[in-house]
């Protein structure tokens, strides 16, 4: 092979080689929710000064993290990781807000401490708010590293772009998108394999708002699949499952597939 192949290679090995591996920056995260809920950790802290400790670590791992990020290059990486800790304990109201629900739309739950130990849509949940708010910080590339560790782990896919309120459900969770322009109100439950998707893609699309709105209090059932910027479901709203819909639906609606299913009877015969 020519050397400019060989050289190029190398030029590609020299840039990503001072960016933190994904699975380094997702253990940051990982240490910031083992630290916020100890039902998830084997360390637990005897005092106050410890927790702070504890956090002005993690606060520095991150500002480590951006110093390596080249994607970061541009911004002030003391100022963002100092503000995204300031919005730790708002974050953290968020998720006990989430997990709450969690707990209270599922019968088979039986404690907040099982739902933060083993529930896939706590813990995808918990990467999205706190890459979101990275996002919302102007941070590059780490939300989205973030929430695609969530999406291997869980099977759940939420861009970091996408806007949601409080008291988010997701129910068994596995196949869920949300896609990066989607707004969700507050109390909106979500089953498997809900879609929250575009019409189309392409990108000059880029900038534009490409995925549904859900307002407050609605709840999709497992594999409906919702296309559209301007799709709005209006609140109080129930959607089937396997419902396809690419048009706005109003407050208080019920949304339905009819599935043409014949039951033969007695057919086989030995």
């Amino acid at each position: 092979m020519a050397e400019n192949f060989y050289r190029n290679i190398l030029e590609k090995q020299q840039r990503a080689g001072a960016i933190p591996p994904n699975e380094y920056i997702a253990s940051w995260a990982l240490e910031l929710l083992r630290l916020l809920y100890p039902e998830q950790s084997r360390k637990h802290y005897k005092s106050v000064v410890e927790i702070e400790a504890a956090f002005a670590q993690l606060e520095k791992t991150l500002l480590e993290i951006l110093n390596n990020t080249h994607a970061c290059k541009d911004c002030d990486k003391t100022l963002s990781a100092k503000s995204f800790f300031t919005t730790v304990p708002s974050l953290y109201d968020l998720l006990n807000k989430d997990a709450a629900a969690i707990f209270a739309g599922d019968p088979a739950a039986k404690s907040l401490f099982e739902v933060v130990r083993t529930y896939p849509g706590f813990l995808a949940i918990s990467f999205y708010r706190i890459a979101h708010e990275l996002q919302r910080l102007e941070i590059p590339l780490l939300p989205r590293i973030l929430t695609e560790y969530a999406h291997s782990h869980t099977g759940i896919d939420i861009h970091p772009g996408a806007v949601i309120g409080e008291h988010f459900c997701i129910d068994h969770g596995t196949g869920v998108v949300i896609g990066e322009t989607s707004i969700i109100g507050n109390h909106v439950k979500l089953y498997q394999g809900v879609t929250l998707g575009a019409l189309s893609v392409s990108k000059e699309m880029v900038g534009t708002k490409r995925h549904p709105t859900v307002e407050d209090y609605v709840v999709i059932y497992s594999n409906a699949t919702i296309l559209g910027g301007e799709t709005i479901i209006g609140h109080h709203s129930i959607i089937g499952g396997n419902v396809w819909l690419t048009k706005s639906v109003p407050a208080n609606s019920t949304v339905y597939h009819k599935p043409l299913i014949e039951v033969v009877e007695n057919k086989i015969t030995q």
